[in-house]
C-alpha cells in the first residue's frame, strides 16, 4: 500500500486500554471504511499520529496485521503530545499517516527459527510478529520470546504471557529487574540477559529480532554474538530515535542513515560500524 507521508487520514478511537501507569493502547479505525479495508502494514512499521494544533510523532503499530477492521498503537506518556493523547476518550478523532518505515524481515524469516528479545516498551514492535507467526504457523520454525522489564508493573501485555507459551512450536520466558514488596511475580528476576542461560534457540537457521532501550540492546547483542550468532542474523528496531518521521529534522540520523526513512528496522551487520549508534 503506497502512502504519502504528508497525507493524513482521519481515524476514530474505538478503545483505550491502560497497560501501565504511563502507557495506554489506542485502538483506531479510519473513518473512511474503504480506506480502512485496504489498509495494510508490515510488523515493525509505524504510524504518524497528529493532533491538529498540537503536533505529530511516529509510533509503532502493536496490533495484528491480519485484522483489517482496526489497528492499534501503544504509547507511553512522555511529552506534550502524548500528554494530551493521554486525555483522549473513545469516540475522539485523530489524524493518521501510515504505514511507513522498514519492517521486520518477515519474508527472510520464513522457514527459519525466530528469536524475539524485547525490553520494556520494546515489546510493542515485536507483538505484530507474534500475531503473524501464530496465524501463519507453518511458514516459520521454532519461535522463542524473551522479555524483560523494570518491574511487574512495567510489563506490557502481562495477561498474554501464558498464551505465548501455548503457541505451537514456541516457548517464552519473562524477567523483571526487581519485584516490589507484596507484588506477585511468577517468573524470573534479573536482567533480560539472565534468561540466556535457558536459551533454546541456536545460531543455526535462526533470525534474531531485538527491540528495547539502547543499553539493553547493547548488552543483548553482545551476549548473542558470544553465543555464536552472526551480525547478519540480528535485526534491531531503533524507533525510539525517531521524531519527525519524514527525515527532515535530523534527530534520528546515524551516519548516512535516517531511522525514520531507512529503518526503523535494520540488520545489525548494516549499522554496527556507524558512528553514534551506541549499541
Amino acid at each position: 500500500m503506497k502512502i504519502d507521508p504528508y497525507l493524513m487520514h482521519e481515524a476514530r478511537l474505538l478503545d483505550i486500554r491502560t497497560e501501565t501507569a504511563d502507557t495506554k493502547t489506542y485502538t483506531l479505525a479510519f473513518t473512511d471504511k474503504a480506506y480502512q479495508s485496504q489498509f495494510t502494514f508490515l510488523p515493525g512499521q509505524c504510524v504518524i499520529l497528529s493532533l491538529l494544533g498540537v503536533g505529530h510523532a511516529p509510533f509503532s503499530i502493536s496490533s495484528n496485521p491480519l485484522d483489517k477492521k482496526l489497528f492499534s498503537t501503544t504509547i507511553r506518556k512522555v511529552g506534550a503530545l502524548t500528554g494530551i493523547m493521554d486525555q483522549l476518550k473513545p469516540g475522539d478523532t485523530i489524524h493518521v499517516s501510515a504505514p511507513f518505515g522498514q519492517g521486520w524481515p518477515m519474508d527472510k524469516m520464513k522457514g527459519k527459527n525466530v528469536l524475539l528479545i524485547g525490553g520494556g516498551i520494546g515489546l510493542l514492535p515485536l507483538w505484530p510478529v507474534i500475531h503473524t507467526i501464530k496465524a501463519q504457523r507453518n511458514d516459520y520454525g521454532h519461535l522463542e520470546t524473551l522479555y524483560g522489564a523494570r518491574s511487574p508493573q512495567d510489563c506490557m501485555f502481562p495477561n498474554e504471557y501464558d498464551g505465548l507459551a501455548k503457541i505451537k512450536n514456541a516457548c517464552a520466558a519473562f524477567s523483571v529487574d526487581r519485584v516490589p514488596p507484596n507484588t506477585q511475580w511468577n517468573y524470573n528476576v534479573g536482567l533480560v540477559t539472565t534468561l540466556f542461560s535457558g536459551l533454546k534457540s541456536q545460531p543455526d537457521n535462526t533470525i534474531v529480532l531485538i527491540c528495547g532501550p539502547g543499553i539493553m540492546m547493547h548488552f543483548v547483542i553482545q551476549d548473542i554474538l558470544k553465543k555464536g550468532f552472526r551480525p547478519e542474523q540480528i535485526y534491531v528496531s531503533l524507533e525510539r530515535r525517531m521524531r519527525c518521521g519524514f527525515g527532515q529534522c535530523g534527530h534520528c540520523q546515524i551516519g548516512p542513515k535516517f531511522v525514520c526513512k531507512d529503518g526503523p528496522v535494520f540488520c545489525y551487520a548494516e549499522i554496527k560500524d556507524l558512528p553514534d549508534l551506541h549499541l
